[in-house]
Formats: C-alpha cells, structure tokens, sequence
C-alpha cells in the first residue's frame, strides 16, 4: 500500500504547500484537497498497515497542521469593489 500511495502524498504536500504560498486566494481549497488525500491514506493504511506507511501519513498530517495554523493566524483579505 505504500507504494500505491507515496508519490500521491508527496504530491499533496509539494502540490498543497504550492497553491499555499504562490495563490493565497485558494489555499482553503488547497487545504482541503490535502485533507482529503489524508482520508484516503488513512484508508490505505486501515486496510495494510505498515510502519512505513504510518510515518508519511504522520509527515502529511503534520504539514497540513501547519498550512492550516499559517492559514488561520493570516489576516483575512476582504475583496474591494471595483470602483474604489
């Protein structure tokens, strides 16, 4: 399960980490596809558990820990219209 599951969690943190810093305005998409690929390790991982696999999910959960600490701490940009 490790090997089916290791270049797309690298993905989701170079990917994920990417989109966080170089297009602020859709980092809670970003986020939230790298939630989404820690379910599905997660699922890979109760269905062949591996030490190994273990680890790198424990590195994705801490990376996306961090984006979204970063995220949350960020002010927030409001939008101005147009005309001002």
């Amino acid at each position: 399960m490790l090997n089916a599951l290791l270049l797309p969690l690298l993905f989701s943190m170079a990917g994920g980490t990417f989109v966080f810093l170089r297009r602020p305005d859709q980092r809670t998409r970003g986020l939230l596809v790298m939630i989404l690929f820690q379910l599905v390790g997660a699922a890979g991982n109760v269905m062949q558990s591996s030490p190994e696999l273990y680890a790198l999910l424990c590195v994705h959960a801490l990376v996306v820990l961090i984006l979204m600490t970063r995220h949350l701490q960020s002010p927030h940009v409001t939008p101005h219209p147009s005309g001002e």
